[in-house]
């Protein structure tokens, strides 16, 4: 074992030199990976798009041509790729802050929000850590102002509520390819619509929003060879933990957790050597959500006991795909012990977000002034644990041994 070993935080699915090599001189028609998703969500569109975020993009700009509306609600707890991707479209923000349990809306503030604007355009639900918001009480919220529902399944492939796939809840959805997400061709995502009446403008918006740029996708292919080499515990250090090493020491706590995006969101068309390296790796969906699914049993069994800890786990009728699984603590001080505890240990032991989207300093431009305290209270209080391949069963007791420590502390 390297003594750099260091395990991946989140369950991305790697991915061989020899599996890239011999596809690379080969020819594919388009639309293998597109198809793929369409069968699995029973969806009459699915379009490729170079990421997740550009994918929520065409989304956004495909519904401005069918509504005169301009104002999105996000919860508070979000990637701040997000409100980047809306400021982009032309549209208004509004923050909604979530409950105080999971990563899902507080209910009452949202209904509060679309009943007081009637200018709501979509609501963005955000399956994070793989689990399902609660959409009835969503899509309840959201056909009384009318407004579109968008999922955010960048972290959710293979869930399920109330045995539907997420993705096909609402009008819309969009998927992340991007490396350690799962399916991965490096950097990549997928626009859907669940309703034919809409199949068109979203194929049209992608097709007058992406272009090709060769310069940019032979690099794309280039960083998809390098995820082969380095996305493993014995080099995943000098990928991951070295620069983050370099922020920390910088005292960028942003930038160190890859927080840090910039206004400038790429379009370009993806090359059907990545869409074919992403559809041959599809059919693999069941068996790694499956092995994810069991360590995550492993952990809960194994913290049941520690009052001090609450796992953010998968709500009745509903099955989490689990990329990772999020622990909150009773406050900011045992958190934080906890992060400390394995700070060097290379378990994949990490966080969520260092922030609610409100506290982003490099995004208080666009982000309107909003008080989120549970969203603030899980940026404080939060750790995620790994559910990556990467982990042995070794592993996995060693993280539960050592969190149990906590409770004598």
């Amino acid at each position: 074992m390297s003594l750099l070993r260091e395990i991946p935080p989140t369950a991305g699915w790697p991915l061989t030199i020899k599996s890239l090599i011999a596809p690379l001189f080969k020819k594919y028609p388009s639309g293998l990976l597109e198809d793929d998703f369409k069968t699995y969500l029973g969806a009459p569109e699915a379009k490729l798009t170079y990421s997740g975020t550009s994918a929520f993009y065409i989304i956004l700009e495909s519904i401005k041509k069918l509504s005169n509306k301009k104002t999105v609600v996000i919860p508070a707890f979000i990637c701040p790729l997000m409100p980047l991707a809306i400021k982009k479209a032309g549209l208004n923000i509004k923050v909604c802050d979530t409950n105080a349990h999971n990563f899902d809306f507080d209910q009452d503030k949202l209904k509060n929000i679309c009943n007081s604007n009637n200018d709501i355009l979509a609501i963005l639900a955000v399956h994070l850590g793989g689990l399902a918001v609660n959409f009835w009480a969503l899509k309840e919220t959201a056909q009384k102002c009318n407004a579109f529902i968008i999922e955010d399944c960048a972290q959710s492939l293979g869930g399920e509520y109330y045995g539907k796939k997420t993705g096909t809840l609402g009008e819309f959805s969009f998927f992340s390819l991007c490396r350690g997400k799962g399916l991965t061709i490096y950097e990549g995502g997928i626009a859907v619509t669940n309703l034919p009446e809409y199949a068109r403008v979203l194929n049209d918006t992608a097709k007058s929003i992406m272009r090709s740029d060769s310069l940019s996708e032979s690099l794309k292919i280039a960083e998809l060879f390098a995820y082969s080499i380095f996305y493993q515990p014995g080099l995943f250090w000098f990928a991951f933990r070295l620069p983050q090493l370099f922020w920390q020491l910088r005292d960028d706590p942003v930038r160190a957790l890859g927080e840090y995006f910039k206004s400038d969101l790429p379009m370009h068309k993806v090359s059907n050597f990545r869409e074919y390296i992403g559809h041959v790796n599809f059919c693999h969906l069941k068996k790694r959500i499956a092995a994810q699914r069991k360590k995550v049993d492993i952990y809960l069994n194994g913290l049941k006991n520690i009052p001090e800890i609450h796992p953010i786990i998968e709500q009745e009728q509903t099955q989490a795909s689990y990329p990772y699984l999020a622990l909150i603590f009773k406050d900011a001080k045992k958190r934080n012990s906890a992060l400390n505890l394995f700070k060097n240990s290379g378990l994949g032991i990490s966080q969520v977000y260092l922030r609610a989207i409100t506290d982003y300093t490099y995004l208080k431009n666009i982000i309107p002034n909003t008080e989120c305290p549970n969203s603030r209270k899980l940026s404080e209080n939060t750790i995620t644990l790994s559910t990556s391949e990467f982990l042995k069963e070794s592993d996995l007791k060693n993280i539960i041994k050592n969190l149990s420590k906590l409770k004598k502390s």
